[in-house]
């Protein structure tokens, strides 16, 4: 886990500035420590207040994106343009959030009548939140700006789906375990300074014109450099419970717990190694958790999808002559500017865990279960008996009169 993070102080001090070489490594150092150090509290302190980072950091990306646009097309006095696009901000995560409170938290929610309303009809309400701010933008049409004006609400909607709806995949992530959380971020982390490293010393050859200081030597030692880190970090999360267990919430205490007994993917089995390798390594069985050989998986779209975001990023700056999303860290630019690769694996994480991973959730069709009515709780007892009396799994009990 350490090494991780030793990987995210290397990779800020990564981009170089024009200020003075000291100067910049003094910033960038004491910088880096302090967000490693704050980062570190966070992952002591749980999973909630991990989303809570990721929240934070999510509002911050979609400011900086819609800056970018109200600084080009400020001087056209657009009506309601940073107005509205707060607005549906806010709309998108209410959304979302409510979905997340009714998959996670329905014990909770059925302690408290009020939430019991929202919660019931928490789409149609968010469906009337977004026709509001859709109704709003119709009524600040401007006959002269009417190009413009639609422009800078697809821009709006394109700034929502990069980050709004990332971050909440994130969150869906975190909640399987903090393992699929730390690893992809991680892995990204590690393939921007292996590529780095070997593009330095190796890099003859241009990647990309996007980004030419990018070359293929840099790009090759970063994915070989990225599976084997993914596949050793791994192994080390998941040999704790407080990384691999899914996070719940207790309603009991109150609290997001993460106990509970590690599933397969988290026992350590044994694998016959291969017969090439074994006059190699002189091994003929290893010991190994599953989940490595899905680290594979993840740290590949790491190292050869993954930085196409960053490429994507590029091509976005360029077109718009800006050097970075904005200066919110010194030396780094803006927070844009560190996770623009992370939102592409983030969607590759929730898409690998729903297709390969993730199974039915006995505990959330028990929640449901729970809030239906008495009558419907028990035709739905008399069914599944009736189901596994014909499977044999129970006897049928004889009734005498």
């Amino acid at each position: 886990m350490y090494l991780g993070f030793l990987l995210l102080l290397i990779n800020s001090s990564i981009r170089t500035e024009e200020w003075p070489l000291w100067k910049n490594w003094w910033i960038r150092g004491i910088l880096t420590l302090a967000m490693i150090s704050v980062f570190f509290l966070i992952i002591y302190m749980g999973s909630f207040m991990l989303m809570l980072l990721v929240l934070g950091i999510q509002v911050k990306c979609f400011h900086e994106i819609i800056t970018i646009g109200y600084r080009v097309y400020h001087s056209y006095d657009l009506p309601w343009f940073r107005s509205l696009s707060w607005y549906f901000l806010l709309c998108v995560n209410y959304f979302f959030y409510g979905e997340t409170v009714a998959d996670y938290f329905g014990t909770f929610v059925q302690r408290r009548e009020q939430l019991q309303f929202l919660i019931r009809y928490h789409r149609f309400i968010s469906f009337a939140l977004y026709l509001a701010g859709f109704c709003m933008f119709v009524l600040s049409l401007v006959k002269k700006h009417y190009r413009l004006q639609f422009y800078m609400f697809a821009w709006t909607h394109v700034t929502l789906l990069i980050t709004v709806t990332q971050s909440h995949l994130v969150i869906q992530n975190l909640f399987e375990g903090m393992i699929w959380f730390l690893v992809p971020i991680s892995s990204v982390i590690c393939n921007d300074i292996a590529a780095y490293i070997f593009g330095f010393f190796f890099g003859r050859t241009p990647l990309i014109k996007l980004s030419p200081k990018k070359t293929w030597e840099g790009f090759i030692g970063g994915g070989f450099s990225t599976v084997l880190f993914g596949f050793v970090f791994s192994y080390f999360l998941a040999q704790h419970q407080y990384f691999v267990c899914p996070v719940e919430y207790n309603s009991e205490t109150n609290r997001f717990v993460t106990e509970c007994e590690p599933s397969e993917l988290f026992q350590l089995k044994k694998y016959s190694v291969p017969l090439l390798l074994q006059a190699v390594l002189g091994w003929e069985t290893v010991n190994m958790y599953p989940f490595q050989m899905h680290s594979i998986a993840l740290s590949t779209f790491a190292s050869l999808i993954g930085p196409f975001g960053g490429f994507f990023a590029s091509g976005f700056k360029r077109a718009f002559k800006i050097k970075d999303f904005a200066d919110t860290i010194p030396g780094h630019g803006g927070i844009m500017d560190r996770f623009d690769c992370q939102y592409l694996m983030a969607t590759f994480v929730h898409v690998y865990i729903t297709s390969f991973i993730r199974g039915p959730n006995p505990s959330k069709v028990l929640k449901q279960l729970l809030v239906l009515q008495p009558e419907q709780q028990l035709n739905v007892y008399r069914t599944l008996k009736s189901h596994l009396v014909e499977k044999g799994i129970l006897i049928q009990e004889n009734s005498y009169s």
